[in-house]
């Protein structure tokens, strides 16, 4: 999907920048994340980017029990990385680290400028009523948890979303999130009735029993390469099991 219109307002958190959550704990939630190697999909000098894997952090959470993350496993190999966005913990897909200094400020403000292009790929609930659209609605955080919600006095918030695939009651829509406020996606689908499968922050019961896991990932990621200059075009295909029970 290649974005038309004016440009969105420039986000002011890069770091947060996307579907991404720094916070994402329920009481009593217990962090057992994957194991297994890394999944590396590009890397120079400047930059590392991996298929991170649902249940991870993208870095460290609270206390040592959730110390292990996407940043730490890259930094054991490569020390000098820096995270220069998130995705959430069960959101899959491409995450991208900085080796020098230079490029953590090229790619932060590429982000802050809306200067990447992003692409994510959702199983939601349902069968929207139209093969592609937008939704414009203004989020807000909450004070003191990891959710938002949807009010008119929030930040402008945007998703463009087209249908891909349609299997019984869910579909496969492909994301092209215009801004980048906390859990975008996963609020904005809800709000027009279409839950992503296995969101346990925003779907009813029966859509989280559904899936195994969310069903969100980041499939694609364009950008310019922070020394070249050259446009960097990378993709991550979902892995095994990522579509409806």
């Amino acid at each position: 999907m290649r974005r038309t219109g004016p440009p969105a307002a420039p986000n002011p958190d890069p770091l947060h920048h996307g579907d991404a959550d720094p916070e994402p704990l329920d009481e009593g939630w217990v962090y057992a994340p994957p194991t297994g190697p890394l999944v590396i999909v590009h890397a120079d000098r400047d930059l590392v980017v991996i298929h991170k894997p649902s249940g991870l952090l993208s870095a460290p959470g609270r206390g040592p029990d959730q110390a292990d993350s996407a940043l730490l496993r890259v930094q054991a190999r490569w020390p000098t990385a820096e995270p220069v966005h998130r995705l959430d913990l069960d959101t899959s897909g491409l995450l991208v680290f900085a080796l020098r200094g230079k490029a953590t400020r090229a790619l932060m403000a590429q982000l802050r400028d809306r200067r990447v292009e992003k692409r994510y790929l959702a199983w939601v609930a349902g069968a929207p009523g139209a093969e592609a659209g937008e939704i414009d609605l203004p989020l807000r955080r909450l004070v003191g948890q990891p959710r938002s919600v949807v009010d008119p006095a929030g930040r402008p918030s945007r998703t463009r979303w087209q249908v891909v695939e349609r299997r019984g009651e869910s579909t496969l829509l492909a994301l092209e999130p215009l801004t980048g406020r906390s859990h975008q996606l996963r609020l904005h689908l809800r709000s027009i009735g279409h839950p992503i499968l296995g969101d346990r922050f925003y779907a009813p019961p029966e859509v989280i029993l559904a899936a195994d896991r969310l069903l969100l990932h980041a499939v694609e990621l364009r950008l310019l390469h922070p020394w070249s200059g050259a446009p960097l075009s990378l993709q991550a295909a979902p892995g095994p099991g990522f579509g409806p029970r």
